[in-house]
């Protein structure tokens, strides 16, 4: 998956802020674009229940993220970035996410589960930052620049008005190059595993940059080292 603005030569792409009406639309969104990834592969192995499971599981995600963060979409629906604030203030994790995520994944729960908590294990603890929780892109969609378009439009938030490093978890050795090109570097001690063999994923932080029209000195933060860890809510795949 790739971030940013739209390629040379692609057409423009229309960024929009998505609110409760879209819920059902960018879950799908969300369920097919991640639908063949190693990490949905190793959390649902039965492609016709993958297929089932993901767009509930995914409107957890987006449930969430509406009410901690935002959520951007295209005027076609067609991708959607998902970030979440962490720290200083952020919105806790929903009561009933545990019994919702029961119901959403039935006997793929246990798989689940322990998703979560490998990526609570790695995520950064002590610093406030926005997190990168999904970032997706139709399949047949995809290298027309839209999903650079969605990373730059909240990288333009966090650098002129928030001043907010930025964290994500890249889940395939391309997309790891992808968020590299848009400023963000591997965490120190690299990348980490999911269990019983499953694919590895690489943990990203971007420091904030200082935007030409506002002058202000962004509040950077060095970003935690990994061993310094609090539970946070990346419940996804770059």
């Amino acid at each position: 998956m790739s971030g940013g603005g739209p390629d040379a030569g692609q057409p423009a792409v229309n960024v929009l802020t998505a609110g409760a009406e879209d819920i059902d639309a960018v879950s799908q969104v969300i369920a097919e674009a991640f639908h063949d990834l190693p990490q949905s592969q190793w959390l649902i192995s039965d492609p016709v229940a993958r297929r089932e499971i993901l767009p509930g599981y995914f409107r957890l995600y987006v449930e969430y993220a509406l009410a901690a963060g935002v959520v951007y979409t295209t005027s076609e629906r067609d991708a959607a970035a998902l970030w979440i604030r962490v720290g200083q203030g952020a919105a806790a994790e929903p009561a009933d996410y545990e019994p919702r995520l029961a119901a959403a994944t039935g006997p793929w729960l246990g798989r689940f589960k322990a998703f979560d908590a490998v990526l609570d294990e790695h995520h950064p603890a002590g610093v406030h930052h926005h997190y990168l929780a999904i970032l997706a892109v139709l399949p047949d969609r995809q290298g027309r620049g839209i999903g650079t378009a969605l990373l730059r439009a909240h990288h333009r938030v966090l650098d002129r008005e928030v001043h907010a490093s930025a964290y994500l978890e890249a889940a395939s050795p391309h997309a790891r190059r992808t968020y590299q090109r848009h400023g963000y570097v591997l965490r120190s001690g690299g990348s980490f595993q999911l269990p019983d063999g499953g694919p590895s994923m690489w943990p990203m932080w971007r420091e904030s940059l200082p935007s030409r029209d506002n002058k202000r000195p962004s509040q950077k933060a060095a970003p935690p080292e990994s061993g310094d860890l609090e539970t946070s809510g990346e419940r996804s795949a770059q």
